[in-house]
């Protein structure tokens, strides 16, 4: 099964940068990984309803044909990090080739992007920058695939 990150810009601090960079090389261990940075345009004269549609837009145009959408928003599911690891065995049962995981901007997500997700998850009730989702998001993605393979990493 194929990973992809669809992000909308580049992350901004470098501390966040490198935790992703590792985690991202630490996964290459059990599955294939990449991240896609979208250049997203700000129009000033749009609402921030506007800006979202757009980005929503932007973000599934990225979308490959066929694959499983993740979407992270706070309304979604939350899931344990064992819940997560059966998940991901569910996916590979099902035959599951590619997960488009989305991870909007600072607005969040238009409706028109949450009614698309195949799958629709929240990390936690608490907020977090859409930065630091992409690092948290990719940690979540190792452990689970450490609790599948019974590693230590996970106590």
């Amino acid at each position: 099964m194929k990973y992809e990150l669809l992000l909308l810009g580049k992350t901004k601090d470098s501390y966040l940068t490198e935790g992703i960079a590792e985690f991202s090389k630490r996964l290459q261990h059990y599955t294939r990984i990449s991240i896609k940075f979208i250049q997203h345009k700000k129009k000033g004269q749009w609402s921030e309803e506007q800006e979202k549609e757009e980005d929503g837009r932007l973000l599934l145009s990225h979308v490959p044909a066929g694959a499983l959408k993740v979407i992270l928003d706070f309304r979604g599911s939350q899931v344990s990090s064992e819940g997560l690891a059966d998940l991901i065995g569910q996916w590979e049962q099902q035959g599951v080739k590619q997960v488009s995981l989305l991870i909007g901007g600072p607005l969040g997500h238009s409706q028109e992007l949450v009614a698309q997700a195949d799958l629709l998850l929240s990390l936690s009730l608490m907020t977090f920058t859409h930065d630091m989702t992409r690092l948290f998001l990719l940690e979540q993605l190792y452990r689970a695939y450490t609790i599948k393979a019974g590693e230590k990493y996970h106590k």
